[in-house]
């Protein structure tokens, strides 16, 4: 039996495994049951003898990235075969999960219902999908005694959905990794295969007014007219970003993005019948790959600061909130060709290299430590969103995927 033979015959316990991920919540924030999971996920390696551990961050570290959040200690499980190859192969997912709303088609959003080939819940595509399909790749090569034409190293972290800082950040910093090429099971689906990402800048900006009964509103400066004046002049700014672009090894062209108002709000003490004293709005600013986060947090500000200028009484003071770095690598490698033609070969029509508008954690592997790094995962539907789902079909492919990689491939 070929480890291809086995995932398709074994989908059932792939969808079972998934389940009991999608089951223990790890809403972020504030990271809930990651002891948990963790604990799941060390089990369940160890079960298929690689060497595992599951490392607690400093509670230090934590104190002074995360004082808030000292309830919900961080832990990341990184895991080692040794198959007595001069090379290894590092497979990293993240298994925390944003928050949930909405009414969902299943009821629960953790569920993880399985109805007509899709399974369903808070995860399935983002990105505990990715972790079932690695987990069962590697079971399937000791299932079929297929011995891989590498090392096998694996991680499976914390707070990719915050900034990676106590995640794979933690573990590219500190865990003592061993890999010469990397996956990160997101970014790439389907028939694509990643290559880069976008990074991001996060912004906060706060607009100082002065607080004035609201029937004597000449008296009070109104935080909200400075800062819906000032949300319009960042349209300039979008133009601006408009001449900036970047072209995709599949031939699409890329600008960077702006959003603003994602989180928004009055000051303390807002009342109908009072002139706002304070006011405040988000901005997401998406960085191409070509662009670096230094450089477009610079201008943003800048150009924040001039546009406050020109509009009288506008004081505003910009926090940052946190950032993301881009990457991109060139794919004519051998490494992403055999990525490439495992894709095809699985899924028995042309792949293509393609890079994600969001984020994701390549850029601590091919920025931090330097290596050839590429995105693919089964993917799904309605990331972040309700009824996010993901279809066992693509389970099983990406599993089989990894596995004909690691039996094809010889580096």
């Amino acid at each position: 039996m070929t480890p291809a033979d086995y995932l398709a015959s074994h989908s059932s316990d792939l969808v079972r495994l998934l389940q009991q991920l999608v089951r223990l919540r790890t809403v972020n924030p504030p990271g809930e049951n990651y002891g948990e999971i963790t604990t799941l996920l060390a089990t369940t390696l160890r079960d298929l003898g690689l060497q595992v551990r599951r490392v607690p961050v400093p509670r230090a570290l934590q104190k002074r990235t995360q004082p808030d959040l000292l309830d919900h200690p961080r832990y990341n499980v990184i895991a080692f075969w040794d198959a007595g190859a001069k090379k290894t192969v590092h497979f990293n997912a993240h298994f925390d999960v944003v928050p949930v709303s909405g009414e969902w088609k299943h009821g629960s959003p953790f569920s993880g219902t399985v109805d007509r080939g899709w399974i369903y819940g808070r995860g399935t595509s983002d990105m505990k999908g990715a972790i079932a399909s690695i987990i069962f790749a590697l079971k399937a090569l000791r299932a079929t005694g297929a011995k891989p034409n590498f090392n096998i190293e694996v991680s499976f972290t914390a707070d990719e959905e915050t900034d990676s800082t106590l995640g794979t950040g933690w573990v590219t910093a500190h865990g003592r990794l061993k890999a010469d090429y990397a996956i990160v099971g997101e970014g790439g689906e389907g028939d694509g295969v990643c290559c880069g990402h976008n990074g991001v800048v996060w912004l906060n900006v706060r607009v100082h007014g002065r607080a004035a009964h609201g029937s004597t509103p000449e008296q009070g400066v109104n935080a909200l007219e400075k800062m819906s004046a000032l949300v319009l002049a960042l349209d300039e700014y979008k133009r601006i970003l408009a001449k900036k672009t970047f072209r995709t090894p599949d031939g699409q062209l890329r600008t960077p993005t702006l959003n603003i108002g994602g989180v928004f709000a009055p000051g303390e003490g807002g009342k109908i019948n009072t002139v706002p004293a304070a006011a405040s709005f988000s901005i997401d600013r998406r960085i191409l790959p070509v662009e670096t986060v230094a450089v477009a947090e610079r201008d943003l500000r800048a150009f924040l600061k001039k546009a406050a200028a020109r509009i009288p009484d506008c004081r505003i003071t910009i926090e940052k909130v946190s950032d993301n770095h881009s990457c991109f690598r060139d794919p004519a490698t051998p490494f992403a060709d055999a990525l490439r033609a495992s894709v095809a070969r699985v899924r028995r029509r042309p792949a293509h290299f393609c890079v994600s508008t969001g984020f994701n954690d390549m850029h601590f592997f091919a920025n931090v430590l330097r290596l050839p790094t590429l995105g693919y995962g089964p993917g799904g539907q309605n990331y972040h969103a309700v009824d996010e789902r993901a279809k066992v079909q693509d389970l099983v492919e990406a599993a089989t995927i990894y596995t004909d990689l690691l039996t094809t491939f010889a580096g």
